[in-house]
């Protein structure tokens, strides 16, 4: 957007119905209830046939809790995936469906929870105060993995949505402040799917501010799009084609604030919605499928 000396050449701001248009993502698409039921029937027929270790602690807060699906392989990567939801509703036992696709790159997987916003069990809960559970978790996994086959060496981040913003927080990290005896590069690789890296417009669609009461404050502290690009690190990012331009627009914002030597993959995958996204990365031979097959390899 740019601007103009003339007040009356000023771009009109836009209304609290277009933020509302461009964020609520189940307004798009009308039948987002049948995709979360179809994730839901999925997860519970994965964790009634894999091999799992379910609802692991990784904390004493709320929500913190962690499945664990391990490689037919020890010392296999690990791929730690973190749901969306807006940071507000899901939970992990929606998502184990994403598990055989992320196994079959050789990988231990990690499906992790968290507390949600405004408030779980009767505690307020903020996006900063997520995105710190999700150090806690990586923290854990890290110091623990090795004894579910996990090499604590090689951890992928993926995360979906709200999971995507996620991602990108804890690729950016500095994890010598979060416990000096973690690794500098505790993450090194992250995919987004549908991220969200400025919460700044998120916080003026009113249906989700709603719940997740931003202050201009934890805007700043939760945008990684107004951080530094992270070094020795790498993002990739995909949103659906057929997602809102502010989603299209956020997805490339992170590459253009990052760069290309971070993030080197930024892409629009064609015909997918904002959930029907999620599904590509559980078909092999898909793009999406393939990229998290290449992050893993790294």
């Amino acid at each position: 957007m740019t601007t103009s000396s003339a007040p009356a050449r000023q771009p009109r701001a836009h209304t609290s119905a277009w933020y509302e248009s461009m964020y609520n993502n189940r307004a798009m698409v009308p039948d987002f209830a049948d995709h979360f039921a179809r994730w839901q029937s999925a997860s519970q027929a994965v964790r009634a046939q894999l091999d799992c270790s379910l609802d692991v602690a990784y904390g004493t807060g709320v929500n913190e809790t962690l499945d664990i699906f391990p490689a037919a392989q020890p010392n296999a990567p690990v791929v730690f995936f973190i749901h969306g939801g807006y940071w507000r509703s899901l939970d992990k036992s929606d998502h184990s469906f994403v598990v055989p696709a992320l196994q079959a790159t050789g990988a231990c997987v990690v499906v992790v929870n968290y507390a949600l916003c405004p408030s779980t069990q009767g505690q307020t809960v903020t996006v900063p105060d997520i995105a710190l559970q999700m150090t806690r978790a990586l923290a854990w996994t890290h110091q623990h993995i090795a004894a579910h086959g996990g090499d604590p060496a090689r951890i992928t981040v993926a995360g979906h949505s709200a999971g995507g913003h996620l991602a990108a927080m804890v690729l950016a990290a500095d994890w010598k402040k979060v416990n000096a005896k973690l690794p500098v590069h505790l993450v090194r690789k992250a995919l987004s799917i549908s991220g969200l890296y400025d919460l700044d417009p998120v916080r003026k669609a009113p249906f989700v501010q709603a719940s997740l009461h931003l202050t201009p404050k934890q805007v700043r502290q939760a945008s990684p799009a107004l951080w530094a690009s992270p070094r020795q690190r790498t993002l990739y990012t995909v949103a659906g084609g057929q997602e809102s331009p502010e989603f299209l627009r956020q997805n490339q914002l992170i590459q253009q604030s990052w760069g290309t030597r971070t993030v080197p993959v930024c892409e629009a995958l064609a015909g997918c919605n904002h959930f029907t996204v999620l599904d590509e990365l559980t078909r092999p031979g898909t793009r999406l499928n393939e990229l998290m097959r290449q992050l893993v390899q790294l």
